[in-house]
This record gives structure tokens, C-alpha cells and sequence, in this order.
């Protein structure tokens, strides 16, 4: 308990990141109902993005013969609460079973074998959950220019987490890396298409003189998204070569931080007047 509660406060203190153990790791907070005491409780739990807004959990509890609490809360009662670092949702779990809680486990033991492991220790099936969203809001920040701050950071972060998972691939590019890969295109075009129909139009609107520097942030945007096609046009040939996806990765990461950097020096002072 302990240790959890550490974790959550470096979590919440830090928008998603945390050392030590889990560091440079997928990790969410969430929050469930007790089954037994109707009271809330919060764990941290490893994730893999499931594509569509969905997130993957899995009840290993290292291995033990029992499984964790948090599993029988969302048995019990499905809907949470989750926190991912930059936005606070609610969500609903679903537990999967037969074939689906099958082919789910594989893809996190190709991702890292210690699923496996787990499996290995105990005798129980070790539970695969999915979370799907079921409501939303804004980022978690004070400040129109703090939330882009946020969710640029996020971006960064997950790029470096999947080049890290390429490093660990070796010569076969597994079906969980290549979600992991959609699902960042995916995010991307939702975050540049908010940016495109409705902060940009704003901020034309107030500041003509910004004009410029708005059509420059459109541009990269075409850029960033014939970057990211040409990455999922990869991605579906089914023997594609991880060393050439990687490549897809790099191209994108540099012109993504350009760009994510072009548009914090730029952005971040308009909204701060804007919104003041």
C-alpha cells in the first residue's frame, strides 16, 4: 500500500511519470469501487493501447495465486475511473474471455515475456481487462497553454516509449508494437484536426497578424500527416521489416518534435493572452 501510494503521487505530481520501478513504463491510475466496501480505490496498472481509445490491463499481481483486488472491484462493479497523466475519464471494463483473453495475453507476452513469467507462477487464468472510455474532458491544466504543453508531452513521451519497444523487438515486429504505432497516428490526426477546426480558426480570427504563423503550423500539419500514412502503409504489409518501420518512426519523430517545439514558442504566448 505503501509503495502504491508513492507511485500515485509521483504520478499525479508529474502528469503520468514516475521512476524507479516503473519508469519508462505504460502506466495508468485507476480508481474502482470496493466490492465488498462500495469505497473508491486507486491503483496503478501497466497498459498497452488496445487502438480506438481503448487501453489493455492485465490482473497478473506479479504472479500470485490470488488476483488483485482492483480485478474483483471491476467484477463486481465495471465502471472506474481512470487517469492516464493528461486526462481524467471515465471508462468501462470489460473482462475478456476464451479466445479474445487469449490472443490480448499473447500480444503483451510478445511484448515483454514477463506476462509470461507471471502466468508461469500460478495456476489461476491471469485475467485480461479492457478499458473503454466513456466519457471525457478537457486535459487536466490550468491553462489553455499549459493543457498543449501536456498533451505535446504526451506525444513525446509515447514516441520514445515505442522506439524503446522497437529497440527490444529484435526481427519480428509483434501485433501489440504495431497497434502501439496506430495508435499514435490515430491520436495525432484527432489532436491536429481539434487544433485545425477550432484553435486555430480562433486565434485567426483575434489575431490576423498571426496569420502566417497559423498557416506555417497547417502546413507542417499535411506534413506530419503524409508522415504518419506512409507509417500505417507500413505497418500493413504483414512481414514488414521492423529496421524499416523504425525508419517510418524516425522520420516522424524529428518532424513531429520540430514542429510540437516551431508551436509551443510560437502558441504558447498567444493563448496566454488570449485566454487571460
Amino acid at each position: 500500500m505503501d509503495f502504491n501510494k508513492q507511485v500515485i503521487e509521483e504520478f499525479r505530481a508529474n502528469n503520468g511519470r514516475v521512476g524507479g520501478y516503473f519508469e519508462g513504463s505504460r502506466l495508468l491510475l485507476i480508481t474502482t469501487t470496493g466490492a465488498r466496501s462500495g469505497k473508491a480505490h486507486t491503483n496503478p496498472v501497466g497498459y498497452y493501447p488496445d487502438g480506438d481509445g481503448r487501453s489493455l490491463i492485465i490482473g497478473s499481481a506479479g504472479g500470485s495465486p490470488k488476483h488483485p483486488d482492483w480485478y474483483h472491484n471491476l467484477v463486481a462493479n465495471p465502471e472506474l475511473t481512470v487517469e492516464d497523466g493528461v486526462f481524467t475519464y471515465e471508462a468501462k471494463a470489460t473482462v475478456l474471455t476464451g479466445e479474445a483473453r487469449d490472443q490480448a495475453f499473447a500480444r503483451a507476452v510478445e511484448a515483454d515475456e514477463g506476462w509470461a513469467e507471471y502466468q508461469s507462477k500460478t495456476t489461476r487464468v491471469i485475467p485480461v481487462v479492457i478499458l473503454e472510455a466513456t466519457s471525457g474532458g478537457p486535459p487536466n491544466a490550468g491553462s489553455a497553454s499549459e493543457a498543449l504543453k501536456l498533451v505535446h508531452n504526451a506525444f513525446r513521451r509515447e514516441l520514445a516509449m515505442i522506439r524503446s519497444e522497437f529497440a527490444k523487438s529484435g526481427r519480428t515486429l509483434g501485433v501489440q508494437l504495431r497497434i502501439n504505432c496506430l495508435t499514435l497516428c490515430q491520436g495525432l490526426h484527432n489532436h491536429h484536426t481539434g487544433e485545425d477546426m477550432a484553435i486555430f480558426p480562433y486565434l485567426g480570427d483575434r489575431y490576423p497578424e498571426f496569420q502566417p504563423t497559423i498557416d506555417r503550423l497547417r502546413e507542417e500539419h499535411v506534413r506530419i500527416a503524409d508522415l504518419t500514412a506512409e507509417l500505417q502503409r507500413t505497418l500493413d504489409n504483414v512481414d514488414a521489416d521492423p529496421a524499416v518501420v523504425l525508419t517510418e518512426v524516425e522520420r516522424l519523430t524529428n518532424e513531429l518534435e520540430r514542429h510540437l517545439d516551431y508551436e509551443e514558442a510560437q502558441l504558447i504566448p498567444v493563448l496566454e493572452v488570449a485566454m487571460s
